[in-house]
């Protein structure tokens, strides 16, 4: 799955055009490296995003291409 889809999908970015910017501007990390949108993100994968002075840093623990609110959580976990 695209990064970028993933993060809004998860709701750890509400927008998806939000979570392009993200990668575009070099906020969004995949295990450790500058990512793009397109970047495919797999369960295992460890992605970061800062947030201004902020930073998140989740596993991804499930991928899918639609999810409720309720179970947007059990496809990562915080680190």
């Amino acid at each position: 799955m695209r990064l970028d889809k993933f993060l809004k999908v998860s709701r750890l970015i509400k927008r998806r055009t939000v979570a392009n910017e993200a990668c575009d501007a070099g906020r969004v990390t995949v295990n450790g490296k500058p990512a793009k949108a397109s970047a495919a993100v797999k369960p295992g994968d460890v992605i970061e995003i800062r947030f201004g002075e902020k930073s998140v840093k989740a596993e991804v623990l499930d991928v899918a291409e639609t999810t409720r609110k309720e179970e947007a959580k059990e496809l990562y976990r915080y680190l």
